[in-house]
């Protein structure tokens, strides 16, 4: 089995230059579906899939997602 298929919330913050609290409140808002495996997990396909429909957005209140503006 590839190992590389699935990712620890450590390593989803390390590969998303955040924090593992970040990661845990994007999965709790369901930006990120993780899932349950021993620890909590997320896929390759699913990290793949967030990052392509987060570019361009600003995640500085997860209860408010808004697009990047440089003013």
């Amino acid at each position: 089995m590839d190992t590389d298929i699935l990712y620890t919330v450590d390593e989803v913050a390390v590969k998303l230059k955040t924090t593992k609290n970040m990661v845990y409140d994007l999965i709790k808002k369901g930006y990120i579906t993780g899932l349950k495996l021993g620890r909590l997990k997320v896929t390759r396909f699913e990290l793949l899939r967030f990052t392509k429909w987060a570019q361009g957005k600003d995640f500085s209140n997860l209860d408010e997602i808004k697009e990047l503006t440089f003013n």
